[in-house]
């Protein structure tokens, strides 16, 4: 009889995920419309409304950096219609803010990966360093008087540039700003000295010379900066990256995170979604969820250690 009521209570969840999606699926960004992570969003949704022949949409929910979206998916019920855009923010926020209403790694089912971004190590041209080890002698024999801005306390930009600072042994300033924007406009008039930007809002500056690359946080240099060696080469081990994914409330069934999986999947595999993401200066990064689980896992331990060692707070 037990086994029987066993069996008789899983009838209706495996008849839920083979019908599912029935009603629209929000998939939910913790940014404002506009970003690199929420068109990516979009276009992921526009894919996934035509495959499962369900409205897809895409809710923004600023603030917090992006941790009252996170909580209030982690909240919602398991049934396969509430999505989080996880981001890079996530595994940082994860160490960075003491008091979370949610835990990224239990409280999610991560899903799939979407792409990747990398930072380029990129300095003023007028500073005399022109290539990584340059710049590592260079703050050595100046500690402390080079300033490195980035897009705001805890963003990427920030944590990659105190990691560097942590495995290069050096001693620099960091002038945190309300984004990007902000930050490169102090690069590019030499109020800060260096910066570890997301590839794409630096790139145009790059390649027309108003900002000098040094390096690029990738494991292989990037076909985008022909010449640029990656930071990894003097740095061994040295990779960051901006980067989005799909996870789901942490008890949403297997059936339905397999078959939004396979979804994402076929969606990154289609050459135009391709060249879009590589328009915006980043790479497809299709995964399992098992994958981009341990994606997330490594993420949040690597910056973890940075926001300790270096005792970054919230800003």
């Amino acid at each position: 009889l037990a086994a029987g009521a066993v069996a008789l209570s899983a009838v209706p969840r495996v008849a839920t995920a083979q019908a599912w999606p029935a009603q629209p699926v929000r998939m939910v960004v913790g940014f404002a419309a506009g970003q690199a992570i929420d068109i990516l969003a979009r276009l992921i949704a526009q894919s996934l409304t035509e495959q499962l022949n369900q409205q897809f949409i895409v809710e923004n929910k600023p603030g917090a950096g992006g941790n009252i979206a996170t909580e209030g998916v982690a909240r919602a019920p398991a049934d396969g219609y509430t999505l989080m855009v996880i981001g890079a923010n996530n595994p940082i926020n994860s160490t960075l803010y003491a008091n979370l209403g949610f835990d990224l790694l239990k409280d999610f089912a991560p899903v799939a990966g979407i792409y990747r971004v990398f930072q380029v190590m990129e300095v003023n041209p007028a500073f005399p360093a022109r290539t990584v080890p340059e710049f590592i002698a260079y703050a050595k024999a100046h500690p402390g008087k080079i300033n490195f801005g980035s897009a705001g306390t805890g963003s990427v930009a920030h944590v990659t540039g105190e990691w560097f600072k942590m495995m290069a042994g050096i001693d620099m300033l960091h002038v945190p700003y309300r984004g990007a924007p902000l930050a490169l406009a102090d690069l590019l008039s030499g109020q800060v000295q260096v910066m570890f930007d997301n590839l794409p809002s630096s790139i145009e500056h790059i390649r027309a010379g108003r900002l000098r690359a040094l390096g690029v946080s990738t494991a292989k240099p990037l076909e985008l900066l022909p010449g640029v060696p990656t930071i990894a080469e003097f740095l061994p081990g040295f990779e960051t990256s901006a980067f989005a994914g799909l996870g789901a409330p942490a008890s949403t069934s297997r059936e339905i995170v397999g078959k939004l999986k396979t979804a994402v999947n076929t969606a990154l595999a289609d050459p135009k979604l391709k060249a879009r993401i590589l328009d915006l200066g980043g790479v497809p990064m299709p995964m399992t969820p098992a994958e981009f689980g341990l994606f997330l896992a490594a993420e949040t331990e690597k910056w973890a250690k940075v926001i300790r060692a270096a005792n970054i707070k919230p800003g």
